[in-house]
C-alpha cells in the first residue's frame, strides 16, 4: 500500500471510530451536543447570536435504527422530521457517538486581501495573515506575510483553535488544505474559517476534514475532477460524526503517533521510486546527448555531408527572398564554418551575396561533432513563424485540426501524432499553419526547464496552431530529429539563457532563432532516429 493510501486509510478509520476502542465510561457525544445547544440558546437570548435559519437541527436515531433529523423553531415547534439514512457517509456509528451538522457545532467566517498598492497595509512581524501558501502544515503559528493595524482594519481576527480552510486555489486539485490556528490570525479571500462552538472540538474537526478530503473536493467542488474551488455553503451542512470528547482525544493522539510513521514510510517509498525512475531518465538524457554528438549511430562516408544540405537550404531561401516570398534574414544569412586554425567562425551574407567579417564563436560551441556534421543557427535552417491565438471557446468537437499551447505543453512528448482539438473552417483559415514534419516550440513556460519545448507534426495533416508557439517551417532537417535536438541537453542551456521572467518565463522568436543546432547528414539523422526508437522501451 502506498503511503498516501495508508494515510487515507488511517484517517478514514479514525472518523468511523475504528482506530481506537470505545470506552463505555466516556460521557456520550449527545451530552456535549446538548451543552453546545444550551450555550447557543443563551447567546441567542442575549442577542449575541441569531437563531438558525430554517430551524435548529437535531439528529437522533429512530426506533427503526435509522438516523433522523428534525428541525425545531425558536419556540420548540417541530418544523420537519425526516430520515437522513441516504445522506450519512457510513451506516453505523459506534456507541456513544452522534451525528451533527457542522453548522450546529460551529460558526463561520472569511477574509480578504488589503490593497497591495498601499505598502502601509503590510508590516514585518505584524498581524498574521493566512494565504494558501501558508497552508502546508497542520498548525499555523506564523505566516509569510503579516499586516499592519491599518491593513487588518475591517478584517476579522480569529482566535487560537479556529480552523482555516482553503476553498479557492489550484491546490484543491490535489488536496484540501486545512489547519488549526495556534495564534490569532486573519485570512485572505481564498480561505474560510470554522469557529467551533467548543474549542475542544478543534483537533477532532481537523482530523475529520483530513479524513473527508476527497469527498469534500469531489462532492462540493465547482469544477468536478479539476476542482479549483469548493462550495463552502455545502461544507457548512456536512454531517460530522462526533465521538465522546475523551475518545476524540484518544483518536487524535493515535493519529499523531501513526502519521509520522506514515510520513517516514512515504519518504522511503519516494526514495525507492526516485531510484526506480532515475535510471530511465538518466538513460534518456545520455542517449539524447550521444545522439546530438554523433555517438549513437555510426557515420557513413558515403553520406552526403551536412554542408551540402545547408547550402541547398540557403539557395532555396535566396530564391524565396528574390521572389519576395520571404524576408531576408535580419543582419544577413548565417554561415558557420571551421577556420584554418580549427576554430568555428560565423559570417553573415546579405541578399546581394556580400559577406560580413567572420566572427569567432568558438566559446559558443558546446561540444565537438563529427566531420560530416555542421553547426547552424535555428533561424538559418528554416523560417520561424509565431502562432496567433486560438481561444478555448473556439475549440469544437469536430472540424479542422488544431493545436494550442496548453495541449503541447501538457500532452505531447516530442511528437504530435493525433490532435484532440478542432476549430471551424473560418478559424482554421485565419490561423497560422503547421505542415507535416514541421516543428513547434513553446515560447512561455513555468520555468526555464520547460521553456522552448519542441514537438514535430507527425499527424500527416496540416494543423492550425495557436499563440505562444513558434513554428520552424520549411526546414531542411528530419522533423523528428530537429525536435529531438531542441529538447536535448545540447540546447537546454541555450533555452535557459535566452528565457526571461520569474514566475512565467518567456522566449522570444529572435532569441530562439540564434540557437546553435548540430546538423548531421540527412541519412544519418534517420539512423539516429531509428536507433532511439529501438532504445525507447528502456527509456520509458
Amino acid at each position: 500500500m502506498k503511503a498516501k493510501d495508508l494515510k487515507n486509510s488511517i484517517l478514514q478509520m479514525a472518523v468511523e471510530g475504528k482506530l481506537v476502542p470505545q470506552d463505555p465510561n466516556d460521557e456520550p457525544a449527545s451530552a456535549l451536543l446538548e451543552r453546545i445547544r444550551e450555550e447557543k440558546h443563551k447567546l441567542i437570548a442575549e442577542g449575541k447570536a441569531k437563531f438558525p435559519k430554517g430551524g435548529e437541527s437535531i439528529i437522533y436515531t429512530g426506533s427503526d435504527g435509522s438516523p433522523y433529523e428534525k428541525r425545531v423553531d425558536a419556540k420548540g415547534h417541530v418544523l420537519s422530521d425526516e430520515c437522513i439514512a441516504e445522506e450519512v457517509p457510513f451506516e453505523e456509528l459506534p456507541k456513544g457517538w452522534a451525528w451533527a451538522r457542522l453548522s450546529s457545532i460551529a460558526t463561520f467566517g472569511g477574509g480578504k486581501t488589503p490593497s497591495t498598492n498601499d505598502k502601509s497595509n503590510y508590516s514585518d512581524n505584524g498581524i498574521l495573515w493566512i494565504t494558501s501558501k501558508d497552508m502546508k502544515r497542520d498548525r499555523i503559528d506564523s505566516t509569510l506575510v503579516t499586516l499592519s493595524d491599518k491593513g487588518a482594519s475591517g478584517l476579522t481576527l480569529y482566535g487560537k483553535g479556529c480552523i482555516a480552510m482553503v476553498t479557492r486555489s489550484g491546490i484543491l486539485r490535489r488536496l484540501l488544505p486545512v489547519a488549526i490556528l495556534d495564534r490569532p490570525a486573519t485570512v485572505n479571500q481564498d480561505q474560510k474559517v470554522i469557529l467551533p462552538n467548543d474549542t475542544s472540538l478543534s483537533e477532532w474537526l481537523l482530523c475529520f476534514f483530513k479524513g473527508s478530503d476527497q469527498r469534500i473536493r469531489s462532492d462540493f467542488g465547482k469544477d468536478g475532477t479539476t476542482v479549483e474551488s469548493i462550495v463552502f455553503d455545502k461544507v457548512k451542512e456536512m454531517l460530522v460524526p462526533l465521538p465522546p470528547l475523551a475518545e476524540q482525544r484518544r483518536i487524535v493522539e493515535r493519529v499523531d503517533q501513526l502519521l509520522p510513521l506514515v510520513e517516514e514510510y512515504g519518504e522511503l517509498e519516494d526514495a525507492r521510486e526516485k531510484l526506480d525512475g532515475a535510471l530511465p531518465a538518466r538513460l534518456r538524457k545520455s542517449v539524447l546527448q550521444m545522439a546530438v554528438q554523433g555517438k549513437l549511430a555510426p557515420q557513413d562516408p558515403a553520406d552526403e555531408p551536412a554542408s551540402a544540405l545547408l547550402e541547398r537550404i540557403r539557395e532555396q531561401r535566396r530564391l524565396l527572398v528574390a521572389e519576395k516570398r520571404m524576408k531576408a534574414p535580419k543582419g544577413g544569412e548565417s554561415v558557420i564554418f571551421t577556420g584554418s586554425d580549427g576554430r568555428r567562425y560565423e559570417k553573415r551574407v546579405d541578399a546581394k551575396g556580400r559577406e560580413s567579417e567572420p566572427v569567432c564563436i568558438e566559446d559558443e560551441i558546446p561540444f565537438e561533432i563529427p566531420e560530416s556534421w555542421e553547426w547552424a543557427r535555428l533561424g538559418s535552417i528554416g523560417s520561424l513563424l509565431r502562432g496567433s491565438g486560438i481561444k478555448r471557446s473556439e475549440v469544437v468537437p469536430h472540424g479542422k485540426p488544431c493545436i494550442r499551447y496548453g495541449e503541447l505543453y501538457t500532452t505531447y512528448d516530442g511528437a504530435v501524432e493525433q490532435v484532440s482539438s478542432h476549430v471551424e473552417d473560418k478559424i482554421y483559415d485565419a490561423a497560422k499553419k503547421l505542415k507535416s514534419g514541421e516543428v513547434l516550440i513553446t515560447l512561455t513556460g513555468e520555468n526555464n526547464v520547460d521553456i522552448g519545448r519542441a514537438v514535430h507534426n507527425a499527424t500527416g495533416k496540416t494543423l492550425a496552431f495557436g499563440g505562444d508557439l513558434l513554428a520552424v517551417k520549411d526546414h531542411c532537417m528530419l522533423g523528428e530529429f530537429l525536435a529531438l535536438v531542441i529538447n536535448s541537453p545540447a540546447v537546454a542551456p541555450q533555452r535557459t539563457k535566452a528565457a526571461t521572467g520569474n514566475i512565467i518565463v518567456h522566449l522570444s522568436a529572435a532569441k530562439a532563432s540564434q540557437f546553435l543546432i548540430p546538423v548531421p547528414p540527412i541519412t544519418e539523422q534517420r539512423r539516429i532516429v531509428e536507433r532511439i526508437q529501438e532504445l525507447a522501451p528502456l527509456m520509458a
